[in-house]
């Protein structure tokens, strides 16, 4: 006996079995793709949590550059393919910033506090989870910057010191601006946090580095004399004082002084720095 249909129960019938059909190729697809959650109306696809790198650049952008470059170098080379880090960046306009901190470097640095606390907030508006200040003198900021603005800052100090640590030396020759060379903020936290013992250069090299980290790193003039000056300082320190590494304490020096130019381990903060930011993004130790 033949069932017969009525044109009605017939669509009836074909939709049901379409209906059927697509909801088993959902349900199988659905198991190959990240999860897909909808809040206010928009999907959003699930995906490991990154913390997103908040930079305050620009003090000098040279430098500021090699920490973008290197941030995303190292994200890449830790999860592969075309992955990069998760940043913001917001980059101080470095001319009358750097009249300033020279004028600061005689006492009153409430003006260059004051920006620098503006650009950690604006990162913060913008999502960032945690500051690098792209400067080894401007990370005498960062507490007021925890302060005021209540997101972590990642002190470019403590990255360097534990690096030092790793590699089991106990005296290091400083080289950097000479309000890092001269002041507290870096020289103490070496020494009281890791057990340090900081060697400095004499006043005189200590206005020459600082001269040609302004005038010439700071423009992107790398010079050849410069160069073979820092490293006579260098070798110096490192035979009259027995030092048993030399940290390039400003991120520009990096541009200039490299490890094969030094008998001992040189330790480049702005790589230091880098790599520190990125471990805590993906949330490495």
């Amino acid at each position: 006996m033949k069932t017969q249909f009525s044109p009605k129960g017939l669509l009836i019938l074909i939709f049901t079995a379409i209906a059927m059909n697509c909801s088993f190729v959902f349900n199988v697809a659905a198991k190959e793709r990240p999860s897909i959650s909808r809040q206010s109306g928009i999907a959003s696809v699930s995906v490991p949590q990154i913390k997103t790198i908040g930079i305050i650049g620009g003090v000098s952008w040279v430098s500021s550059l090699e920490y973008y470059r290197l941030m995303n170098q190292m994200v890449r080379d830790k999860l592969g393919g075309l992955n990069s880090a998760q940043i913001l960046m917001y980059s101080i306009e470095f001319g009358e910033f750097s009249k300033e901190e020279r004028l600061a470097e005689k006492g009153d640095w409430r003006p260059l506090r004051k920006i620098m606390i503006d650009a950690a907030q604006r990162l913060k508006n913008g999502g960032a989870d945690f500051i690098v200040i792209a400067s080894n003198t401007m990370n005498s900021s960062a507490e007021d910057i925890q302060d005021n603005v209540k997101i972590p800052v990642l002190h470019i100090a403590d990255a360097t010191g534990r690096k030092i640590k790793e590699k089991g030396l106990n005296s290091i020759v400083l080289l950097g601006t000479k309000y890092t060379m001269e002041n507290n903020f870096y020289r103490d936290r070496l020494e009281k946090n890791y057990g340090l013992k900081v060697i400095l250069p004499n006043q005189a090299e200590r206005n020459y580095i600082n001269s040609v980290i302004f005038d010439e790193l700071c423009a992107e003039k790398i010079n050849r004399e410069s160069r073979d000056h820092f490293i006579y300082i260098i070798n110096r320190l490192l035979k009259e004082s027995r030092a048993e590494g030399v940290i390039l304490g400003c991120t520009e020096i990096p541009l200039l002084v490299k490890q094969e130019d030094v008998s001992v381990p040189v330790f480049d903060t702005t790589a230091i720095h880098a790599e520190a930011a990125v471990k805590y993004s993906l949330g490495e130790k």
